[in-house]
């Protein structure tokens, strides 16, 4: 039986674009592919049964679900009476995004801010070194605010995220409101100062 009539047709286009997507996100096209079927699917999945409907060898279901393991985005299952693992993806969409935000902020962003701050912590020894500073810390301020603010909105309810992105553009609004009744111009998109 072809992966064709194994999944229904939305199932195999969803599955299909998570593998094309994974290089994209630092993922592989297997593993994407992988976490798509255990995302979707309505009972948790042992590997033989992943393999078989992906067209996939049993190594690289096992080394996949190894990796999505340490993403934390999928959790291991087992069932009375049956000595396989059974792999589900947490029901929670929103859970899966704060899972993501962590791994990706521990994995990518937390060794560049480190970095920034042990550049910040140097004495320049050139105005070009000076040059290249202030626009590390301007780096570095921006990834530092955007984290405080993912902190923030990871503490709230999945329903109060929702309803603040719902908002996205009634607060900006609001906020240009704010600058026109103040008389401050909105800050520019380069990051210079406001005028």
């Amino acid at each position: 039986m072809s992966l064709h009539e194994r999944l229904p047709p939305l199932s195999r286009e969803f599955v299909a674009h998570f593998g094309e997507m994974g290089s994209r996100w630092g993922i592989n096209r297997t593993v994407g592919q992988i976490y798509a079927l255990i995302f979707i699917a309505q009972r948790a999945l042992n590997a033989d049964e992943i393999a078989e409907t992906l067209e996939f060898s049993r190594s690289n279901v096992s080394m996949g679900l190894k990796e999505l393991q340490a993403w934390r985005l999928v959790r291991l299952k087992h069932q009375a009476g049956d000595r396989r693992e059974y792999f589900e993806a947490p029901a929670d969409v929103w859970e899966i995004f704060r899972v993501l935000a962590e791994e990706r902020r521990r994995r990518e962003i937390e060794p560049t801010l480190s970095m920034l701050r042990s550049a910040l912590m140097q004495e320049p020894a050139s105005d070009a070194d000076r040059h290249a500073q202030e626009r590390m810390r301007q780096m570095h301020d921006l990834i530092d605010r955007l984290l405080r603010w993912l902190d923030d909105v990871q503490k709230l309810s999945p329903e109060t995220a929702m309803q603040l992105m719902g908002m996205g553009s009634t607060v900006t609004r609001v906020l240009e409101l704010k600058d026109r009744v103040t008389g401050r111009t909105a800050t520019r998109k380069t990051g210079d100062k406001e005028a």
